[in-house]
């Protein structure tokens, strides 16, 4: 079994990373608009406000909000399939908790889908990446209240309803088990900071299952509009290896996976199975469910798993930690790493695939795959980046192998950042992932340009023959 005829090969972004244009168009303020641009290993600082002379990198982001007839034209140019992207929560709502939606935040997401469709481009939209409105974390605590499950209800069913026949790849959460996985700062994630002497651990697992309940109600809701829509969840995956053969470290590799399943078996399976209530014991808390929830749950059941991949880390007693995208882990001698210290792991890709695929068997979707380095712009306009085509050569590879060796249904393969964007973890512009360069950089100055990279000319090879030219 090979690649699917209709694979999804295309490239990723999220709103507050990309978009800018951030009080334009009746929009509202967001959680990524109070947090300022950072480093590699110094925390991103959040404001209680957006104070004067401070520069906030999403604010303009790399303004696809002006300029994304210029950046469709160009994904069509690399033969793109589809185009992950996301629709910022408070351009829809501005403050979230509205009963009525903002007309131009509506208007200008039809535009864009409507010119990605132009191209033959399907949209692929996450609902909720990373940009929860700032008034819900403000007046209601976030994902704590539950009163946000409706709220997130009706932006879903307004989506729903508004972008029938243009978008039917749809996902609720970005790498929604982020919330447990940090343990100390779900705030990407959940909007949340944790208030002194706060049931940290409570926290965690009633904001999630609050967005469990957001998430099967907006799948129900999906698919009784439109049942061509296609509803996922989305993970964050990090392959996981035990230091040695002792039984204790793989004991210890086993628990280190199970924030992953918790997610992944509410989200697919549809219920708490024992891997979430076993987390529970371990937290020392358990959420409040009220009747009707675990009936939702499974009624809300996603149709597809889609999921993030960069590296993979090392667990087992007394290991030398290094830094990671959220989660932390040992370093791997027999594997190299990014200048931010990212393992590079092509083959947990495909461990990651088949122990997915084994685990829940529905389609899977590589939604993020990519790495952060610094791109040389030279004299001539040329970038030359022969580190990203060899990172995602060997992840594609491995891509294959799970599909036609391990027989893994797989429907597409997005990397992650397909033009340069504000990283996420850090803030930073000099961390590019594109395929696209754009000339923004970390002291707010830059003329947003766009320029081709090498990897530009190296994917649309790899798109027109379906992965088959890899050269």
């Amino acid at each position: 079994m090979g690649l699917r005829k209709d694979f999804l090969w295309g490239g990723a972004t999220a709103a507050n990373q990309y978009e800018g244009g951030y009080l334009e168009g009746g929009k509202g303020l967001s959680i990524a608009d109070i947090e300022r641009g950072a480093r590699n290993g110094v925390p991103r600082k959040i404001d209680p406000e957006i104070l004067d002379g401070v520069f906030y990198p999403s604010h303009e982001a790399t303004d696809f909000y002006h300029r994304y007839k210029e950046d469709i034209a160009l994904f069509h140019e690399m033969g793109f399939k589809c185009f992950r992207m996301s629709i910022a929560w408070s351009r829809i709502f501005p403050r979230g908790d509205e009963s009525e939606p903002n007309e131009e935040g509506l208007k200008f997401y039809d535009n864009v889908f409507d010119e990605l469709l132009k191209y033959g481009i399907e949209p692929v939209v996450t609902l909720s990446h990373y940009e929860t409105p700032l008034t819900l974390v403000r007046e209601y605590g976030s994902w704590r209240d539950r009163r946000l499950v409706d709220f997130f209800e009706r932006y879903a069913r307004v989506c729903f309803e508004r972008y029938k026949g243009k978008v039917k790849y749809w996902m609720t959460f970005n790498e929604i088990n982020a919330t447990m996985v940090t343990g100390r700062n779900p705030y990407h994630q959940a909007g949340i900071i944790f208030e002194e002497g706060e049931n940290q651990e409570k926290t965690i697992v009633q904001a999630s299952h609050h967005m469990f309940l957001a998430s099967a109600k907006a799948v129900i809701i999906g698919h009784k509009i439109d049942p061509e829509n296609k509803i996922g969840c989305m993970l964050l995956v990090p392959e996981m290896y035990a230091k040695t053969c002792d039984p204790d470290d793989q004991v210890l590799c086993r628990e280190k996976l199970l924030s992953l399943f918790y997610y992944g078996d509410a989200h697919v399976r549809g219920y708490y199975s024992n891997t979430c209530t076993s987390q529970w014991k371990r937290l020392g808390a358990t959420p409040d469910i009220q009747q009707g929830d675990e009936q939702l749950m499974r009624e809300g059941k996603v149709d597809y798993l889609a999921f993030s991949y960069y590296f993979s880390s090392i667990v087992g007693k007394d290991i030398e930690e290094v830094e990671g995208n959220i989660i932390r882990g040992g370093k791997n001698p027999y594997l190299k790493t990014t200048e931010w210290g990212w393992q590079i792991d092509p083959v947990g890709l495909r461990l990651s695939l088949d122990m997915l695929y084994d685990r829940y068997q529905v389609p899977l979707f590589i939604v993020e795959n990519g790495m952060g380095a610094i791109d040389t712009l030279e004299a001539d306009g040329s970038i030359h980046d022969p580190y990203r085509i060899d990172y995602l050569r060997r992840h594609i590879i491995e891509m294959k192998k799970a599909v036609e060796l391990d027989d893994v249904d797989l429907m597409g393969y997005t990397p992650w950042g397909c033009i340069d964007l504000v990283s996420a973890s850090t803030g930073e512009m000099r961390k590019r992932y594109g395929f696209i360069y754009v000339d923004r950089h970390d002291d707010d100055t830059g003329d947003f340009s766009r320029k081709k990279k090498d990897s530009f000319y190296w994917y649309k090879k790899v798109i027109a023959s379906n992965g088959e030219d890899l050269a």
